[in-house]
């Protein structure tokens, strides 16, 4: 692959969470109800991030948790004979809540979708968000993020990759292109 551009920078990056965190707290009405789950991997330092923000400006802290989607995907005869299954930490009752579901990228929609159907696997929210970082577009199912960063356009030849400090060493959002066969 060959690398593009850069798309958001670190401090990009802030600014858009800080954002997308006000706008969940507007969509609520508050922070009463609210819980926040990253989809593995990058969507979960991001939902943390968000919680902090929501923190820091309603001064009350919002649950956070985190899940694995791996045995929800509709391509897992393609990842392989072992894909590799994570931890689904959500340490709250989904029941009645407003939940946020965190990720880096929406592409498809496929993603999107197997965390749906995780989620409700686990409990009834009231109501379930999308917040992602960056929308690329290329929808192939009916969903869209209710918050989101960043739209960028792309061609399927290209891949967003978002670098997050915790799991990356460093934040930024990066557009790269597949070499031609």
């Amino acid at each position: 692959m060959r690398f593009k551009a850069e798309l958001m920078s670190g401090e990009e990056m802030r600014r858009a969470l800080y954002r997308i965190a006000h706008e969940i707290v507007e969509a609520n009405k508050g922070v009463e109800g609210l819980v926040l789950v990253g989809i593995h991997t990058r969507g979960i330092p991001l939902a943390k991030r968000i919680a902090d923000f929501i923190r820091s400006f309603e001064g009350k802290g919002v649950p956070v948790g985190m899940l694995d989607i791996t045995l929800y995907r509709d391509d897992l005869t393609e990842i392989g004979l072992k894909p590799q299954v994570r931890e689904t930490r959500i340490p709250f009752d989904l029941q009645g809540k407003a939940v946020v579901l965190v990720d880096d990228v929406l592409y498809t929609g496929r993603t999107a979708r197997a965390a749906l159907d995780a989620l409700m696997d686990l409990g009834r929210p009231r109501r379930i968000y999308l917040a992602v970082l960056v929308d690329r577009g290329h929808r192939e199912l009916p969903i869209r993020a209710d918050f989101v960063g960043k739209n960028v356009p792309t061609s399927r030849a290209e891949v967003v990759k978002v670098k997050v400090a915790e799991v990356d060493g460093e934040d930024r959002v990066e557009l790269w292109e597949r070499e031609e066969a």
